[in-house]
């Protein structure tokens, strides 16, 4: 996978791209990171990329030209289009299942403003998807962008050490993980669940299922509404709701 990411800051994304799981798979040579301060497309001697808004009011608004121009440079002679995102709080949530579908993907571009906002152009003629990471406002785009790609990268074939980490991860499946313990088995008088030392898988993947189911329901039930609740999943939720 190619990431093309376009930035006033370019240098927000060196210790990010630099680090853990992300640099790994620039090793591995599953994805490849550039970044391009759009600036340099500002096509005027002060090198401004934004401007007053038509209509007045307050802030400042991204030219269009320069984002255009970078997109163009970048994405020229590609085979196949990609897919150009904004980072903007009025975009669609970010989910699990929006990663995985940009995971298949062979090119991403994102867009990171600053200032008010964007020129509507841009919004309606250049780019393919406007994503928010969640309901509140950041000075720009790049921690959104940064989060987007983490997630992207680490369901790329052979990132992780276990593929399978993946797809058993807390929205994955469509319910939160269950919780998770390691050595020792004991510590401060706290007890690791006896089924997990038992040796018996089946038991081990039924309190697994059963403690997912429950996590779901105490913390995020609204994931409950969509899911497909098989009949025996049904009659552990109606046990974990009188244990509750």
């Amino acid at each position: 996978m190619k990431i093309d990411v376009l930035s006033l800051f370019p240098s927000m994304f060196d210790g990010v791209f630099g680090e853990s799981i992300l640099k790994k798979a620039k090793e591995k040579g599953a994805v490849d990171y550039n970044v391009t301060d759009f600036r340099q497309f500002s096509g005027n001697k002060h090198n401004s990329v934004d401007d007053y808004p038509y209509g007045g009011g307050a802030g400042m608004v991204l030219k269009p030209e320069p984002i255009f121009e970078a997109v163009h440079q970048l994405t020229q002679g590609t085979e196949k289009a990609p897919r150009i995102i904004l980072m903007c709080p009025q975009g669609e949530r970010y989910t699990q299942k929006k990663a995985e579908e940009l995971s298949k993907e062979e090119h991403l571009v994102f867009i990171c403003g600053h200032y008010e906002g964007y020129d509507e152009r841009i919004r309606e003629h250049l780019v393919t998807d406007e994503i928010s990471i969640g309901d509140f406002v950041l000075t720009g785009g790049e921690l959104g962008a940064m989060t987007v790609i983490d997630s992207v990268v680490r369901l790329l074939p052979g990132v992780l050490g276990n593929d399978e980490s993946a797809v058993k991860d807390s929205h994955s499946s469509g319910l939160l993980e269950h919780p998770h313990y390691t050595r020792p088995a004991e510590y401060n008088g706290h007890k690791v669940p006896d089924v997990l030392l038992s040796g018996n898988h089946s038991k081990i993947d039924e309190w697994r299922m059963k403690e997912s189911l429950r996590r779901t329901w105490t913390r995020r039930p609204d994931l409950l509404d969509v899911y497909p609740l098989s009949d025996q999943q049904k009659k552990w939720i109606e046990e974990i709701k009188k244990e509750h």
